[in-house]
């Protein structure tokens, strides 16, 4: 396991105010270098404790991971600002990103999938070979108790190309992820998918009669080894 470093830094965002983010790295960074964006859902913000944990976990087995704060509940706010951050990544000098990775938990993933979907429909085919999957932490399906309301919510992961892979993550007591719609999106999916189901697990993936650190493991764990594969696939 490496050690890391974390920075505090802001990301420009327009003419508003600069968004808070925090960069994680290695120590020793190695090439080629892969990274990995997270964001919080509607509430919170990017001191999240799966998020952190998550982070500077990634960052101690090698990769870079900036997660950064997004108030707001407007879905094509948090997309532009999801943009706003990845244009930074990948424009900072000193890391020389070579994939990328986005990520986020409950609405913050919605942002994700909605923003890998946008650069895959358009002629940033620059952007395009960079990305190279989504991490979604408890995906919001649907409303909660309102599971023919997600139609719009599903509708980015559907029209996902083949090339992208996803891993979800989310808890089988998750009152915003029916499993057996889930299933269903899955099937009509393009891009490869992977899913990790927690026992007993929230929305929130708080499991009762489980230590918080033994489901960030558990989580740390799963996702790590998801991307190591996707990093071989591609070597």
């Amino acid at each position: 396991m490496e050690t890391l470093e974390e920075e505090r830094v802001q990301v420009p965002f327009g003419v508003k105010k600069p968004l808070d983010a925090v960069l994680s790295v290695p120590a020793a960074v190695t090439s080629p270098r892969t990274a990995v964006i997270l964001t919080h859902g509607a509430g919170g913000d990017m001191n999240f404790i799966h998020l952190v944990s998550l982070a500077q976990y990634l960052a101690s087995q090698g990769f870079i991971c900036l997660r950064f704060t997004c108030k707001g509940l407007n879905l094509g706010y948090r997309v532009k600002a999801y943009r706003a951050v990845w244009e930074y990544l990948r424009s900072h000098e000193k890391l020389m990103i070579q994939q990328v990775f986005f990520g986020g938990r409950s609405m913050g993933c919605r942002a994700a999938v909605a923003l890998a979907r946008q650069l895959m429909m358009t002629d940033e085919s620059e952007d395009d070979a960079l990305v190279q999957g989504v991490i979604c932490l408890s995906f919001p399906l649907h409303p909660p108790g309102q599971t023919h309301k997600h139609t719009q919510r599903t509708e980015d992961l559907r029209m996902l190309s083949e090339r992208v892979r996803v891993l979800f993550v989310s808890g089988t007591d998750d009152n915003m992820c029916d499993q057996a719609l889930f299933n269903r999106t899955i099937k009509e999916m393009k891009a490869s998918t992977d899913v990790l189901w927690l026992q007993g697990g929230s929305h929130g993936l708080t499991v009762k009669g489980r230590s918080e650190s033994s489901v960030l493991e558990e989580v740390n764990l799963k996702v790590i080894k998801w991307l190591h594969e996707q990093k071989d696939s591609t070597e």
